[in-house]
């Protein structure tokens, strides 16, 4: 435990003094586009923006960037693929123009033209980043297959003897206690779902990582897989409870039935909102850290920056730890609830829901 603790500190050091790297390299971005404009203040608002959004590029640090596809469709002129560093370096390119990360068709003047419908498919930074990790868990629990099989009736070694335990956690504290005997068969996904979770939680973290479950369009997908899940799942006692709820006066089912179809909704949003919104605040307030720095740099000189410094460093680092603690949090907690509403889903029974037939534990 307190190896794990040590390397977790010093991971966190890491993690920070990188994202301090990129951060710096971001406010002599904004310098000099501010110099050439007269302005000398900083802009953190842009700053952090410029990091947590998406973006046709995949900017690592200042200088260096992956340039990724470009595709875009238009029904006058088709298809075009292209590479987004055309638009590092001109305005326009091939009749089409950049404007706030979103690509239309250039008019006369050089100016967005958006009368003219342009259907983007391009591979941005979060769709990179989303291929990245399907192909590292891909890597990684193949390997563990691979040792489980060499290693069959031996004790689990090397990364295997690291993911086992998680895996058994997620059978045994998440997916059985709440789906029941039939928990074998939604397994798969949580075990993807949690480990997908994961996997992108702490590439998010790195230094020039994409934040792509701090995207909601991201979240999104993943609550409603689960609401499609739960819900063709669902038995007849789960359509039941929605539409007859037992123990409820008929007088009040007019009041009931919507309050229990806009829970169902209220699902997925939730898991949805509080994802996207616990990671990208996460991001957020670390950057905000980190920008104060140059903030009094730029209002009292250098040695208002340096003077502040350390204490946005312990803070930041404390930060940096809260973080990776979430990074997991987070994963469990979709999970978990996700497993949940599976549970109530294919139950055999809601009497216990308004105490009715239920005798306590020793009946079961």
């Amino acid at each position: 435990m307190m190896r794990f603790r040590i390397h977790t500190f010093f991971l966190s050091i890491v993690l920070f003094l990188s994202t301090l790297v990129s951060v710096n390299a971001q406010h002599e971005e904004h310098a000099d586009h501010n110099a050439a404009e007269g302005k000398k203040k900083f802009n953190v608002g842009d700053m952090i923006m410029h990091h947590i959004k998406d973006d046709h590029g995949w900017e690592f640090a200042h200088g260096l960037t992956l340039p990724l596809p470009v595709i875009l469709y238009t029904q006058d002129g088709g298809l075009d693929v292209f590479s987004s560093s055309h638009f590092a370096h001109e305005a326009t390119y091939n009749g089409y123009v950049k404007e706030h990360n979103k690509i239309y068709r250039a008019g006369a003047n050089g100016e967005a033209d958006k009368s003219i419908k342009v259907y983007d498919f391009s591979i941005t930074k979060n769709v990179a980043s989303l291929l990245l990790s399907a192909v590292l868990l891909l890597v990684v629990f193949f390997s563990v297959r691979n040792g489980y099989e060499k290693n069959k009736g031996k004790a689990p070694k090397g990364l295997q003897s690291f993911l086992e335990p998680v895996i058994l956690f997620v059978r045994d504290e998440i997916a059985k206690p709440n789906i029941g005997p039939k928990y074998g068969r939604y397994l798969p996904f949580l075990l993807t779902l949690f480990f997908f979770i994961l996997f992108n939680n702490l590439l998010g973290l790195l230094p020039g990582g994409a934040n792509l479950t701090g995207n909601i369009a991201i979240t999104m997908t993943l609550a409603v897989i689960t609401f499609l899940i739960v819900n063709l799942s669902g038995n007849k006692h789960y359509w039941a409870h929605l539409f007859k709820p037992t123990g409820v006066p008929v007088a009040l089912l007019p009041i009931m039935i919507p309050v229990e179809i806009v829970g169902v909704f209220m699902k997925p949003f939730s898991l949805m909102v509080r994802l996207f919104a616990n990671i990208t605040a996460g991001h957020i307030i670390i950057l905000s850290l980190l920008g104060l720095i140059f903030i009094a740099k730029d209002l009292g000189g250098s040695g208002m920056g340096w003077g502040v410094s350390p204490l946005i460093i312990v803070f930041s680092l404390f930060m940096n730890l809260i973080e990776l603690l979430v990074a997991f949090l987070q994963a469990f907690i979709f999970t978990l609830l996700s497993s949940m509403y599976i549970g109530s889903a294919i139950e055999d029974h809601h009497e216990a829901d308004h105490g009715v037939g239920y005798e306590g534990p020793q009946a079961h």
